[in-house]
């Protein structure tokens, strides 16, 4: 196993050129994150995540999370000193308010953070995840007492905070939770209930846990219109900010998991545990979808991110492992000089770089969306967000599982030993496909609600931006040509699905929704290929270009085409996907 290496240069080099953060950081928010400053940052960012959390990945893998018998968890050895010094350095604390003691910064600043966070151990990266989604919610509906008497805790890590919406009958369909939240007298509630899949739900690495509840009043209308979120914190907080007693939240198991188990994935009971009301009654989806939609594109960050590891162990063992001679040589080779090895070493390469583009751009028109001064501009880049999210998280994760997967292949029968690390990166990056909602519900999003802004006019005005490229690369020499064709033949293909899906999509729903998965994959595929051709045209432009112009020569060659073969199944309808009945699917 090789050590993590940062890729602080690639992270930069993104920022700057392709998700426009010059832009972000002239906003006036922002004006102490310049460019520079975050380079900075991230390389400092980098050196503590490769020396102090990266070695505790596979020890967390080995020994994994253990519930105790007083209902108390205990995370892996290494985990409690690393969190310890993850929170005294204030890594978790820079893409927030300083209002509660962050640093302020973007949060295109803050996913490169947690990038390489990820990377250095997915399991323990989850924790502070999920604070992230308390603190977006409080953030956005808490009161001021609520965010006063919380955040500045959370946000500094000496609290933790979690998500609790999932029940045994209540999982995608949030809207079937029975959860209960009855009004007490004190204006508090008390809430009843079952969670279950909660990530450090319980554990030791800090003494208080924020948990952020869904749950249902006794009057609430049916489904999801009578949710409401509440506070409930394992320990009440005293009117001088003190811990005190303990809440009546128990953890009643922990999973046992394919992977991530250095994660405590909880069972949690409430009974009648004090909870506090997060804004109005019945609001609760609305303060889901704000924990949710950062949190959707930090899980396709997670594909990205364990994906660069695989990469960087697996290209470490090509160039070890002597095996067979490689046309030309004279004595065995290293398997790196192998055609194949090298094919399946430039698909994790170029994916990955494609990848990390999509992730900036989304992550700084967020930055955009909430900030900028001028309306119409927050307004698109709102759109914008609306449009990747859904592909970020999708595209992110089915490549983490696939990239994973090469890089394990590359190892050959060393790749399925556990000792190797390669099954580990595998076995982690699997969930991220499922939860913060699985793959199909992002595409089911994206053709249900997202298509549809003003009319499809958001998608196709964005094709019609990537279109803008074709000038650009044509003027670039013939370096380019390869590029400019497989981008213009695939861009054509997109719009079809898109003008397929705008125009069939309404009448029968269910034909939209059947082609939804290939169709997002197709908005993956195009916008990957988009971004590097854009990263090619801006290093061609700098004094000491470097592998982009070949990385997206490669990906417009032998990856891009995979949109187009995707336009049949996208646009195939229903029909054929319930000619049988559930009685025939078996036999």
């Amino acid at each position: 196993m090789t050590d993590y290496r940062p890729p602080v240069a690639d992270l930069a080099f993104v920022l700057e050129h392709i998700a426009g953060y010059r832009d972000v950081a002239a906003l006036p928010e922002f004006e102490h994150a310049d460019l520079e400053t975050v380079v900075g940052i991230l390389e400092d960012a980098g050196d503590f995540m490769a020396g102090v959390v990266a070695p505790t990945n596979r020890i967390g893998d080995a020994e994994g999370s253990q519930r105790q018998p007083d209902g108390s968890v205990r995370t892996p050895a290494p985990f409690k000193d690393a969190y310890r010094k993850y929170v005294e350095a204030g890594w978790g604390a820079v893409p927030f308010p300083d209002e509660f003691g962050g640093g302020n910064f973007p949060w295109s600043v803050g996913l490169a953070i947690q990038e390489m966070l990820t990377s250095s151990n997915m399991a323990f990266a989850l924790c502070p995840l999920l604070t992230q989604g308390a603190i977006d919610a409080l953030l956005a509906y808490g009161s001021d007492d609520q965010k006063q008497r919380y955040l500045p805790k959370m946000i500094s890590g000496e609290w933790t905070g979690t998500m609790n919406l999932t029940e045994p009958q209540a999982g995608s369909d949030v809207g079937a939770l029975t959860t209960r939240a009855v009004k007490r007298d004190d204006g508090s509630y008390a809430i009843s209930g079952q969670k279950i899949f909660i990530t450090y739900g319980e554990h030791d690495l800090s003494e208080q846990i924020v948990h952020l509840v869904l749950a249902r009043t006794p009057d609430a209308p049916a489904g999801t219109r009578g949710i409401s979120c509440f506070i409930v914190p394992k320990l009440l907080v005293n009117e001088d900010g003190s811990l005190g007693e303990r809440n009546a939240v128990n953890c009643l198991s922990i999973e046992h998991k394919l992977g991530i188990h250095g994660s405590p994935t909880c069972v949690l009971e409430y009974d009648e545990a004090t909870g506090y009301l997060i804004g109005e009654e019945n609001i609760g989806m609305r303060i889901m979808f704000v924990m949710m939609n950062s949190a959707r594109l930090s899980v396709g960050m997670q594909g990205l991110a364990v994906a660069e590891r695989a990469y960087q162990e697996s290209l470490g063992y090509a160039r070890e492992r002597i095996q067979g001679k490689a046309i030309g040589a004279t004595s065995d080779s290293p398997i790196v000089d192998h055609p194949d090895v090298r094919r399946m070493l430039m698909t994790q390469k170029a994916y990955i770089a494609a990848l990390r583009g999509m992730m900036y751009l989304n992550a700084a028109q967020m930055d955009v969306a909430q900030f900028h001064p001028d309306e119409a501009t927050r307004a698109r880049a709102s759109e914008v967000v609306g449009l990747l999210t859904p592909i970020c998280k999708s595209f992110g994760t089915d490549l983490g599982s696939e990239l994973t997967s090469l890089a394990l292949q590359i190892y050959g029968g060393m790749g399925f030993i556990e000792e190797t690390g390669a099954a580990q990166h595998y076995r982690d990056v699997r969930i991220t496909a499922i939860y913060e909602g699985t793959n199909g519900i992002q595409a089911a999003d994206l053709v249900g609600r997202k298509l549809g802004v003003r009319g499809g006019a958001s998608f196709l005005e964005f094709i019609a931006q990537m279109r803008e490229l074709d000038g650009e690369l044509a003027a670039a020499g013939e370096g380019f040509d390869g590029i400019r064709s497989s981008l213009g033949t695939q861009l054509d293909a997109l719009e079809s699905a898109t003008k397929w899906m705008l125009k069939n999509g309404a009448a029968d729903p269910n034909a939209a929704l059947a082609g939804s998965s290939p169709y997002q994959r197709m908005w993956g595929l195009v916008v990957g290929g988009w971004l590097l051709a854009k990263a090619a045209l801006a290093e061609a432009g700098i004094a000491e270009p470097g592998d982009r112009l070949v990385l997206a020569r490669f990906y417009a060659g032998q990856l891009l085409p995979q949109a187009s073969g995707l336009l049949a199944a996208a646009t195939a309808g229903a029909e054929d996907l319930f000619a049988l009945d559930a009685d025939a699917l078996a036999s």
